[in-house]
């Protein structure tokens, strides 16, 4: 297998800047923390006084003892690039999650070797036995749970990044699973999703990346035969073996266990989560309710089981309870995964590797220098696009409602749950002594409000920023054709008012069965809005430059920006048709992944095995020779098409050799694992 090239960050004023700014940021990593650091000092083979720092980071090396870091840095001793340099020593930093201690390994070449740790203060401690082992299971995790799904973001997110597969065949599956035996209960340490509040024993960083990790490779009955043995210490751990029983289509099995574990834990709710999602997957939304119902008493501030309550209405087409259940649910700040933070480098090298060169991919692409693509402010200013955590899944759950049932529905339905700003201050114009501790009667589910920045506030969009994204002036049909919501009356308003609290509530008779509307719920409405306002007027536009036969033109960056809106408003046809028109200009790995959704649609093999092709090489060009997700597509190929047409697929595309060995490999990888499918 061909690695990627090594991309170089050079510090050429002052050597181990970079290890020194891991070091100070220590104290403030929360999560599993960055990615590995390796940190290179040249210096040129004529003369021997002058040296420079290089580094890069990477994932996926096997980090279970010195020696195996060691050997990493041994493998970049000779680089094809640079002929007239030598490396003389080397650093390489992993961070350990479970201690919050960075493991570190100083290599001088030729000659020694030392292995310790750097504490949170920057002290030195001794590294043992244990510590590689909790070293090595955080390095695994990172791999997965931060590796690419194939459109770019995470690449882009992080400069000169090499992400390796940590676990390429059964050997290293079975160190895995066994260091994740070990320390499974601790895994509560290393954090959660930003979905969850409170990580516990099933819902952490670990038992995400094992069910990520089973779930991307196919290897069910490994997972299997760990959870029942972790079963046996803790019936808790019944909903993650459900889990995956469901995924190895084990649904009997499954069913059985979650009724049998639901008698010994009643109120567990990750299985009552397991549960409804079940019933809703096979279209039973009534009984999908009760179990999502019993989830929500289980664990009221947990937000995964309110979303699921609202997905659950959503599906049974009860509206206004679905509106009503999204507005409970507890919202959290988002905490980002852990990032370096390095010093300004003097330079950057990016070199391109002879095997990852595909000419449609590059050409194109701007040059250094080049100026940025054209994007109209209107399409920057779309506050959805950078959502994350709960409020990316609550905004998704009301973009599905309005799908379902249309703007104008929608504003109607908010009207008819919650109380409307308006008709707040008419009716307390008629009441002497406005209540204060109206919001107890009014609103059943009493939440504190956010005002962190990830709760999406933003202004309204007035009429006044109603501009063409086209300047072409017809902005003013589009503005009557979506009606802008108006505010609704917001709780901690009603709840801060200075006026003495009136005991008889009696006199807001409308309000009597309505709530008061959440603000982060109200920001999203007006999010919605405007992305709903730029869509109408990007649709109405093209219809209008195509009765004309004009070329409706937008640079590759707004045609990819176009097609992300139509894909969160759950317009299929219109998002393909603008990641189309993005390809058209030039390569971009979001606009194929886009595309790659259409192949899987009308399960198209050779479309679909075409773009994992450049996908893959694309990922590859960036350092990436390994991305979960598109090993899960190349694996369902195979399950779905046999290992024998989907190679002879592969190898028919007309594209250099070099390039399709790249997805030969994860071809290859299937086989290793004996996937489905592979042996025919």
């Amino acid at each position: 297998m061909v690695a990627p090239a090594v991309p170089e960050i050079h510090e050429e004023e002052e050597l181990f800047v970079a290890v020194d700014a891991r070091t100070e940021s220590l104290q403030s990593l929360r999560e599993l923390g960055p990615p590995d650091l390796v940190y290179l000092v040249k210096q040129p083979k004529a003369n021997s006084t002058r040296q420079t720092g290089v580094y890069h980071h990477v994932t996926g090396i096997d980090a279970s003892s010195s020696a195996s870091l060691a050997a990493y840095v041994n493998t970049l001793t000779f680089s094809p690039l640079d002929k007239t340099h030598k490396v003389v020593s080397g650093i390489y930093c992993c961070y350990n999650a479970f201690s919050h201690l960075d493991m570190r390994v100083e290599v001088k070449i030729p000659g020694s070797l030392e292995a310790y740790c750097i504490d949170e203060h920057g002290d030195k401690r001794v590294a043992t036995e244990a510590l590689w082992l909790e070293t090595f299971l955080c390095a695994v995790l990172r791999a997965y749970l931060y590796a690419d799904d194939g459109s770019g973001d995470a690449i882009k997110k992080i400069v000169g990044v090499r992400r390796f597969n940590p676990v390429t065949n059964t050997e290293m599956e079975h160190k895995f699973l066994d260091a994740a035996e070990k320390l499974f209960f601790l895994g509560r340490q290393l954090s959660s999703d930003p979905e969850t509040q409170v990580p516990n024993t099933v819902s952490n960083h670990l038992t995400s990346g094992i069910l990520k990790y089973i779930y991307t490779t196919g290897r069910y009955t490994s997972g299997i035969n760990l959870f029942e043995k972790l079963r046996t210490r803790d019936v808790e751990v019944s909903s993650l073996l459900a889990r995956v029983q469901i995924m190895a289509d084990e649904e009997v099995q499954a069913v059985r266990l979650m009724y049998d574990a639901l008698q010994d834990v009643p109120m567990d709710y990750a299985l009552l989560d397991c549960q409804a999602n079940f019933c809703q997957s096979k279209g039973e939304g009534e009984m999908a309710l009760e179990c999502a119902k019993r989830a929500v008493t289980a664990a009221p501030s947990e937000f995964s089981t309110w979303a699921r309550l609202a997905e659950v209405y959503v599906g049974l087409e009860q509206w206004d309870l679905a509106l009503l259940t999204l507005n409970s649910c507890p919202m959290f700040t988002y905490q980002d995964k852990d990032t370096p933070r390095m010093p300004q480098p003097s330079r950057i090298m990016l070199p391109i590797l002879s095997e990852s060169i595909l000419d449609e991919i590059d050409e194109g692409q701007p040059k250094q220098g080049d100026p940025h693509d054209y994007v109209h402010p209107s399409l920057r200013k779309l506050h959805a696009a950078g959502y994350q955590g709960t409020f990316l899944k609550a905004y998704n759950l009301l973009t599905k409602i309005a799908a379902a049932i249309g703007w104008d529905q929608l504003l109607k339905t908010r009207s008819e749950v919650f109380v409307m700003e308006e008709e707040y201050r008419v009716e307390r114009q008629h009441v002497p002594k406005p209540a204060q501790s109206l919001g107890a009667e009014t609103n059943g589910v009493s939440i504190e409000d956010d005002d962190d920045d990830d709760s999406g506030s933003v202004s309204g969009p007035g009429p006044a920023e109603s501009a063409s994204t086209n300047g072409n002036g017809d902005e003013t049909n589009v503005e009557s054709s979506i009606e802008r919501p108006e505010q609704s009356m917001a709780s901690e308003v009603v709840k801060s008012g200075n006026d003495d609290p009136d005991p008889s509530h009696s006199t807001y008779t409308q309000f009597r069965n309505k709530r008061l509307c959440e603000r982060w719920l109200d920001n999203l409405f007006m999010v919605l809005y405007e992305d709903l306002r730029i869509y109408t007027i990007w649709r109405t536009e093209m219809a209008q430059f195509r009765q004309q036969a004009m070329e409706y033109k937008k640079s590759a960056t707004e045609w990819e920006i176009l097609g992300e809106l139509a894909e969160r408003l759950h317009h299929f046809d219109e998002s393909i048709e603008a990641y189309q028109s993005c390809l058209g200009i030039r390569f971009s790995p979001k606009a194929m992944r886009g595309l790659l959704k259409l192949y899987e649609k009308r399960n198209d093999t050779r479309g679909m095995l075409g773009a994992l092709i450049r996908l893959i090489a694309w990922q590859y060009r960036w350092y990436s020779e390994f991305s979960p997700e598109l090993l899960y597509l190349v694996r369902k190929l195979i399950e779905d098409e046999g290992a024998v047409k989907v190679r002879s697929i592969v190898q028919a595309t007309n594209l250099p050799q070099p390039v399709l060995d790249l997805t030969h490999q994860y071809c290859q990888l299937c086989a290793t694992f004996r996937s489905s499918g592979s042996d025919a």
